[in-house]
């Protein structure tokens, strides 16, 4: 999850799920399963912070699920960010914006019990796509039937899904951080065979693994297309 702050001086136009819209100043964005296509003006300026997805809840008051694969104005949720925003774009470097919004982060602290320390650090985590829907209960210290309704309410994923969408974004870092072959980054990934990699991999991106690879950019699960 991505609480995104948008400083730039024009709007952004996005296609999310078919529709056409403009990026508002400060929005969120959850977990992707389909592409986002952004029409970048020439000069752009953001500042994005992470959230484990269970945060995002007890923030808003809102499952992160009502946020995947579409972007919401925060404002909308809390007015309070229309005062952090403008706190935000008065600083004049990264680590000013970092300190205003410790800041905000002290006021509200968030306190976690165990088992949801435990499926944040999961979700959160690179890598843990490998276990079976089994395994990954038991290290939980849920049933199998509990963990898939939890992670359903807080992702809109039930734990099959998830484990398949880690094994994915696992596979982008494979890409990324190493001189495997694809075939070779399919069996890291944990995935059953080379059609199932390409299968998974483009329902997420629209494109193939071959193709993601030749065009890939510096920033991972992002291609950018006619840039000057």
């Amino acid at each position: 999850m991505e609480i995104i702050f948008n400083f730039s001086d024009s709007p952004i136009p996005a296609l999310v799920k078919g529709h056409q819209l403009n990026l508002s100043k400060c929005f969120i964005n959850g977990f992707n399963s389909k592409p986002i296509q952004l029409q970048l003006p020439q000069n752009q300026v953001f500042f994005g912070v992470t959230f484990q997805p269970l945060a995002i809840k007890k923030i808003f008051g809102t499952p992160a699920r009502e946020f995947s694969d579409i972007t919401v104005d925060v404002t909308l949720l809390d007015s309070g960010f229309h005062s952090l925003w403008h706190q935000l774009r008065e600083q004049i470097d990264f680590n000013s914006r970092v300190s205003v919004f410790l800041e905000w982060i002290k006021r509200n602290l968030i306190d976690w019990n165990p088992q949801e320390k435990l499926i944040n650090n999961f979700l959160y985590a690179p890598n843990k796509h490998e276990f079976s829907v089994k395994e990954l209960a038991n290290s939980l210290y849920y049933s199998p039937r509990q963990l898939s309704r939890k992670l359903s309410e807080v992702t809109g994923m039930n734990t099959e899904e998830i484990l398949l969408y880690k094994k994915y974004l696992y596979s982008v870092d494979l890409i990324h951080q190493s001189a495997l072959s694809l075939t070779e980054i399919a069996y890291k990934s944990n995935f059953s065979d080379q059609s199932h990699f390409i299968k998974t991999f483009k329902n997420y991106t629209a494109i193939t693994p071959g193709e993601y690879k030749r065009n890939k950019s510096f920033v991972k699960g992002h291609i950018f297309e006619n840039v000057r």
